[in-house]
Parts: structure tokens; sequence; C-alpha cells
């Protein structure tokens, strides 16, 4: 097997007893596994919640906090207490490792959002294993990725991940509540995650956790957009990663080989960007940046909506509906007046260049 990349993402159901607090077994299998998926001389990227549920009783809480301030002072002091047990332990194995906490402005900000990659990718470079969690201290309900599950499928697109490994309490996707159904079978592998299924799923997380089934459907829904493949499920042992790498882990398996991996600017256009404005095409222009992998010329621009400034990233909508999205290289007032002009001379075409074929998302229905 060749070297591979991985995001690994461990809940805190997954991390802490029923009190909140740190389980030093669970801890000790998953930085086993960790160690040994290194030592194979694969690349590593761990997402781990269990902040809130390591920092909670520190506060003298009895069970998870459910207030905004609560949650954040509960991660303010367990996020300490996490990276602090993380570091010493992989010193055990001489693997360095860093703490990197985002937000959403951190991926819907263009700046941010090439920082982080780049400092993802250095710190693989330098053989340092990346540690990744919400910065649940700073932010807000608006701003959140709603559960690690999410985080960890964008950090897997991003990174462009080999396969993005869920560990849950669960061995898997069911056809029903394993809990509450005694014939609920396992589904081992799937193509794809339609709505229906997800609508179905459970979302109710655990006493320490926020992440139930459905969270982690959506996530593996955006993990396969991007290309990436998924493993939700558990494993025992150092072994654990490496034997669901190879096909052989207690979980539902979801990939589909027809997807491709998603470049890192058209995954901000699609998934991160504020859109500014909407254009719409004729079938001509449709046709040509849906089927045959062409840039939009000005040409096929009839309409325009909102105001918008070169570089920014609009909504595309043609004669079947919405299309895409894609990074203007006019303002919204040069396009008008293109179009104007156009109308005016009847027929005169100008072929400038609106959005090249590098910055368009096809995002529409098929």
């Amino acid at each position: 097997m060749g070297k591979k990349r991985i995001v690994v993402k461990i809940g805190s159901s997954s991390l802490t007893n029923e009190q909140g607090e740190i389980d030093q077994g669970q801890l000790h299998e998953h930085i086993h596994a960790l160690a040994a998926f290194r030592q194979a001389n694969h690349d590593v990227i761990l997402v781990s919640s269990g902040a809130i549920a390591a920092g909670f009783t520190g506060l003298g809480y009895s069970s998870r906090p459910v207030t905004i301030k609560g949650k954040q002072a509960a991660a303010a002091v367990g996020q300490g207490l996490l990276i602090q047990t993380y570091i010493e332990k992989f010193k055990e194995f001489n693997i360095s490792s860093a703490q990197l906490l985002l937000t959403r402005n951190d991926f819907s900000n263009r700046e941010r959002y090439r920082n982080a990659f780049a400092t993802i990718t250095e710190l693989l470079e330098r053989g340092v294993l990346p540690i990744i969690n919400e910065n649940d201290t700073v932010s807000v309900e608006e701003l959140t990725f709603g559960d690690n599950d999410m985080l960890s499928a964008l950090v897997s697109g991003f990174v462009h991940a080999d396969q993005l490994i869920i560990l849950t309490d669960i061995n898997g996707l069911y056809d029903g509540n394993p809990r509450k159904d005694a014939l609920a079978k396992r589904i081992d592998f799937l193509e794809d995650i339609r709505d229906g299924m997800i609508n179905r799923a459970d979302d109710t997380g655990s006493k320490v956790g926020t992440g139930g089934m459905k969270s982690k459907l959506l996530a593996a829904k955006t993990a396969m957009t991007l290309g990436v493949p998924v493993f939700i499920g558990q494993g025992s042992g150092d072994q654990k990663l490496l034997d669901i790498l190879q096909g052989e882990g207690d979980g539902t398996y979801i990939a589909n080989q027809s997807r491709g991996s998603v470049n890192t600017r058209k995954q901000w256009i699609a998934l991160h960007s504020e859109v500014a404005g909407t254009i719409y095409v004729d079938q001509g222009a449709e046709e040509a940046i849906l089927y045959n992998g062409k840039s939009l010329l000005s040409a096929g621009v009839f309409n325009v909506k909102g105001t918008f400034h070169k570089g920014d990233v609009v909504n595309v909508y043609g004669t079947s509906g919405f299309l895409g999205k894609g990074e203007i290289n006019w303002s919204s007032d040069e396009i008008k007046k293109t179009v104007e002009k156009r109308d005016d001379a009847r027929g005169v075409q100008n072929s400038a260049e609106v959005i090249h074929r590098d910055g368009w998302v096809k995002m529409g229905s098929e």
C-alpha cells in the first residue's frame, strides 16, 4: 500500500467517560492506533472533539452545559487539558503534534482559508501531526460548523485526503435504529447518501457530544462531493486505523469512484464563499459551461442582479435554473453596460471572459 493521507475524527463519546472526564483507556487506544498509522508512513490529521466534555466538570457543572457562555467557558478549560494530554502521549512515540483551532470565519475568509491550508500542508511536510478542533471559546452559534463531523469533512476535502474516518460509538450505519430495533441490519457499503436517508436519521448526540448519525451522514455527503471516501464506525486495538484503511473496519464504507478530487480553490467557491450577486445566461452559454468545459463569456449573459466587483463570487442561473457559482472577472456595472451595448448593437458579440472555467463550480441538478 502506498502512502495515504487520512483525516480521523474522534468524537466526545469516544474520548470521555460518563462524568465528562477524559477516559485514559480510550485515549490510550486512539493514540496507539494513530501512532501505528504514522509508523506505517502515512499522513494523518486528527479532528478531535472533547474540549467541552473534558472541561465542564472543572467549572462545577454536573453535565454538559447548554448555554453558549457555559460551553465556551468549558471549552476554555478543557481545550488546554485535551491538547496537553495529546502532546504528552504522542511524545512517547517521538511524534510532534500541533493544535489548530478553526471557526467558520477561517473558511469563509479567503486569506485565512489559504493560510490555514498552507499551515496544515507545512506541518504535514515537516512530519508534525495536526490536531484540529473548532474554536468553541469564541464561536457564536451562527458561525459554527454545527459539530466536528462537518469540520472533519471540510478538512478532509481541504487537504485532499484519501479517506475520512469518523470514529463513533456505533459500528456503522443501519437500516433502522439498532438501539431500538433488534432486526436493524448494518449497511456495509454505500455509493451515495440520499436526502431521505439523512432525514430519517437520528441526530441525538451523547451526553458529552453534539453530533448524532444525521450529522455524520451530512458530513459524509459533503466529503463525498469533494471526492473523499468515508468510513463511519468503530474499532479496537492498535491496528484499527490500518484495518479500516485496508477495508476491514467495523462499520460502513461510503465511496463512489466516479467522483474525483475537487481543487482547493473550487472548494472555497462552492462551500465557503459569500455570494455577492447573480447573473443569468442563455442556453448556449449554459451548455458551454456545463457540458463542454468552457469559460463563461459575456456574450452569453443577458441579465444581472445585485452589486458585485471583480473577484467576488456570484450565482449563475440558466434556462434550467441554478447552475453553479463562479468567481467573476467583471463588476456588475461593467457587465450591465456590455449587455446594454450588445442589445443596442443587435447582434454584435463581445467575447470577453466573465468567469474562467478554473473559477467555476457546477452545483445545480443534473
